[in-house]
């Protein structure tokens, strides 16, 4: 699940939240938006859930995927959309277009 909330400034908070049903022992959110660094974003188990949070730009979208156990990617299921990578594989979406009108740009 992704939460996405205006912080103002052109900024927007995003938390990304994943059940915490993975036996994988480290898992980060990768992407556009930390120059896919493997190890920029890390989530953390917190209750039931595995979570981080990203302050990102509005007014774009942002490429991303998870990396478990920095081996295996997985997609966001409910990512606004998804695009082919040049892996063969797909790229989740986060599309933080919708943010830029009302949060005063990106």
């Amino acid at each position: 699940m992704i939460e996405c909330h205006a912080e103002g400034n052109g900024t927007v908070r995003v938390t990304f939240r994943l059940p915490d049903v993975s036996a994988a022992d480290r898992i980060c959110v990768v992407g556009e938006f930390n120059a896919w660094c493997p190890t920029a974003n890390p989530m953390e188990r917190v209750g039931n859930d595995i979570v981080t949070q990203v302050l990102l730009g509005a007014g774009r979208t942002y490429r991303f995927r998870y990396l478990l156990d920095d081996e295996r990617w997985e997609n966001d299921w409910e990512a606004d959309s998804y695009v082919p990578n040049e892996f063969g594989g797909d790229d989740s979406v986060l599309d933080l277009i919708q943010f830029a009108a009302s949060n005063g740009g990106a």
